[in-house]
This record gives structure tokens, C-alpha cells and sequence, in this order.
């Protein structure tokens, strides 16, 4: 069973049988119109003189036989969806011997051009045009000539078939804008999807960056009180008033952070260049011994100076996870027009880290790489000389 038998098996709407029925009256009507202009002796106004041999009217059987292959064609047209191309050839065929079915057989062409490709329409239509000639011949009209009558019989099998390939073109036209705005709204739920999707990679890099650096630093001196349970009072005391300071900022930098659900990422506090010397110097303050030089000249723009921060922070958090203690050299250098140059260098650890530092998990060098790709940057990083450890990164100055 092929498509169209499904099709038209399928067919039970109202309106499919509504225009059914409206075919087959039409059809039905227009024989029964013809059947009472076509006598059944000589066509009317025509006088055969006595010398003359009349071109043979029908017989009652013939006549009989009109009749009924008229009701059949006209029935015919229930089935013009599923087999269209065989019931307009079958019909041009018909019609050539029986006029009464002209109707079904302009019906049926009209919908095969509806249904099926321009091409088989224009097939079948030169089988049409083929069979005026004959129709001519065997029903001459007394009233015209037969040339004129086989131009006008193909003339109007020519303006059904362009009537219906016009509905048919039609219909292409309409299923391909309906397919384009399903796929107009499908590419737009897919970039809402996408959107979104970069809006929570956006908040994972903010949450890890802020977050992480805090609680490292948390990290770092309880664990210094727990593996040294007998250190002095005094240092019992800084370590602790650290880790208060951080907790609260940790909470306050969090804050900032749900703030992006609630409002725009640019309403929000973002860091910038100055802001980099409060953060080694933090470092700084847990034993770090963070050396810091600035090497460039002009302003360096927000996003590239917020990008730089970012970088120098991440450095920052994980040389205190994986080298409590090294030293460490950040440096920035760079122009405009040259790009500006982050490099983050830490030597081997004095001590080895403690377990689990911080739980990292790997993720801040992916965010990191991410941010600096945003930024259309290059970043680099591992083993340096001597057993320590190389993050460097490479961001646009425009001039």
C-alpha cells in the first residue's frame, strides 16, 4: 500500500466530503445538460439532403451505454485522490467516445494536477491535447470548424490544468512557510536553550573564581591549626582572625554573586586592574610570599583588566591547594596594541599540601581556558623549571 492509498483510505473530514459530493453533482450535472442538447437523431439545425449518408446518431444501446459510462465516471471521481494519474488518463480515454463524460474528465484533470507534479499533469495533458483531434472527428461540431473545435477543446483542458497546478503551487507554498516557521521556532528555542545554557557557565566560572579564592584561603589556615595544634598564641590568633575575615567576605562575594539572578551581570561590582594589588597582597598576608610587578603603560580595558584579575586569582587559589608556601612571582606586562601578557610562576612547595585541598576538582583551569577564549585570548600552563608550576596568559590590547 503505497502513500496515497493511505491517504485517501485516511479521508473522513467533513469538508473531504463535502467537495467530494460537490464534484460528483457537478460532474453529474454537466451530462445531464449535454444529454438533453445531444438528440438522439442528427445534431440540431443539420439537414442531411437525400444524397447525403448522416454520420451514424446513436442508437438506443449506444445511447444507453453514454448514459451509464457518464454516472460511472462521474462516481469515478470519489477515488481521484488515491489514484489520480490512472482516473484522468482512463477519463481522457472515456471522454473521446462518450461527450456526456467531459465533466468528470476536466474534473479529474484538474485534480491531477492538484495532487501530483507538474510534469505527469503535463503528461497526461498531451494525451488530452492528442485526443481532441479524435473527439473532433467522431462529434463534429455543424457550428464550427474542426480545427477551431480541437483548439478549444485543448484550450480548456489547458486552463483546468493550470488552475489546479496554481492550487497546487499554492499549497507548496503554503507547507513550506508553515515548515519554515516551525523551524524558525525551533532555532529560536534552541538559541533561547543556548542562551541560557552560557548564562549558567557564566555563573559556574563567577561562583567558582570568587568562591574558591575565599575558601582557600579558609582552607589553608585551618588547616594550619589542625596540623599544628601547639603553635604560638599569636599565630593562633592572626589565623583565626583571617579565617573570619575571609568567611565574611566569602559571604559577601556570594551575595554579589546570587545577585546575578536578580539583575544584569554588567549592574554588577566586577573586579578590574587596581583591584590586583589588594588580591597578592592578600595572598600575602598567608604566607605566600607573592612578588608582584606591574610592567605596562595606558589603561587597560575593563573587560581585559576583569579577564587578567580572574587569572591572577585562579593562580593565586591553586598554588595555595597544590604549593602551600611557595614562592610566587605575578607579573604583567604588555601595551596597547601589543596585548597584555598574565603570568602566574610559583616554585616547589617547602611542605607537602595538605589532603583534599579545597576538593579541587580540576574545573578552574576549564572555566579559566573558557574565560580567556571569551576574550579571544591564548592561555598556557605547566610544570615549570625547577618543580614548580606555569599559568600564563596571552589578552587583545586594542590600540
Amino acid at each position: 500500500m503505497n502513500a496515497s492509498t493511505v491517504t485517501g483510505a485516511q479521508r473522513c473530514s467533513a469538508r473531504d466530503w463535502i467537495v467530494d459530493l460537490s464534484m460528483f453533482l457537478l460532474a453529474l450535472a454537466y451530462a445531464v445538460m449535454t444529454s438533453l442538447e445531444l438528440p438522439g437523431t442528427s445534431p440540431p439545425g443539420v439537414e442531411f439532403g437525400p444524397e447525403l449518408v448522416p454520420p451514424g446518431p446513436p442508437s438506443a444501446w449506444f445511447e444507453g451505454a453514454g448514459r451509464l459510462a457518464a454516472f460511472l465516471a462521474c462516481l469515478s471521481l470519489w477515488w481521484r485522490r488515491r489514484w489520480p494519474v490512472q482516473l484522468a488518463v482512463a477519463l481522457v480515454l472515456v471522454a473521446v467516445v462518450f461527450p456526456l463524460a467531459m465533466g468528470a474528465m476536466l474534473i479529474a484533470l484538474f485534480s491531477l494536477a492538484v495532487h501530483r507534479s507538474p510534469r505527469t499533469s503535463l503528461v497526461v495533458f498531451g494525451v488530452g491535447a492528442a485526443t481532441a483531434y479524435l473527439h473532433a472527428v467522431l462529434w463534429p461540431d455543424p457550428h464550427l470548424p474542426m480545427l477551431v473545435t480541437v483548439l478549444l477543446s485543448v484550450a480548456i483542458q489547458g486552463a483546468v490544468i493550470g488552475w489546479g497546478l496554481t492550487v497546487h503551487h499554492r499549497r507548496e507554498l503554503v507547507e513550506s512557510l508553515r515548515d519554515r516557521a516551525v523551524h524558525a521556532e525551533t532555532e529560536a528555542q534552541l538559541r533561547a536553550e543556548h542562551a541560557q545554557h552560557q548564562v549558567r557557565e557564566a555563573m559556574a566560572r563567577e561562583i567558582h573564581d570568587v568562591l574558591g579564592h575565599r575558601l582557600s584561603l579558609l582552607s589553608v589556615h585551618a588547616g594550619a591549626l589542625e596540623y599544628r595544634p601547639d603553635a604560638p598564641s599569636e599565630e593562633v590568633a592572626r589565623s583565626a582572625k583571617v579565617i573570619r575575615e575571609s568567611a565574611h567576605q566569602a559571604l559577601q562575594d556570594l551575595r554579589e554573586v546570587i545577585g546575578v539572578l536578580r539583575a544584569p551581570v554588567g549592574e554588577l561590582p566586577q573586579p578590574t586592574m587596581a583591584d590586583l594589588q589588594q588580591l597578592v597582597e592578600e595572598a600575602d598576608e598567608v604566607g605566600a610570599r607573592v612578588e608582584f610587578a606591574e610592567e605596562y603603560t595606558g589603561t587597560v580595558p575593563e573587560r581585559t583588566g576583569r579577564t587578567a584579575y580572574r587569572i591572577v586569582q585562579e593562580g593565586l587559589t591553586n598554588v595555595r591547594k597544590h604549593s602551600p608556601g611557595a614562592d610566587t612571582r605575578v607579573r604583567v606586562r604588555g601595551a596597547p596594541g601589543e596585548g597584555l601578557v598574565v603570568e602566574v610562576l610559583n616554585g616547589p612547595s617547602p611542605e607537602p599540601p595538605p589532603p583534599n585541598p579545597g576538593g579541587g576538582s580540576g574545573q578552574g583551569l576549564v572555566g579559566l581556558a573558557e574565560r580567556v577564549s571569551l576574550a579571544s585570548g591564548r592561555l598556557e600552563h605547566g610544570p615549570a623549571a625547577g618543580g614548580g608550576w606555569r599559568l600564563s596568559a596571552w589578552l587583545p590590547w586594542p590600540v
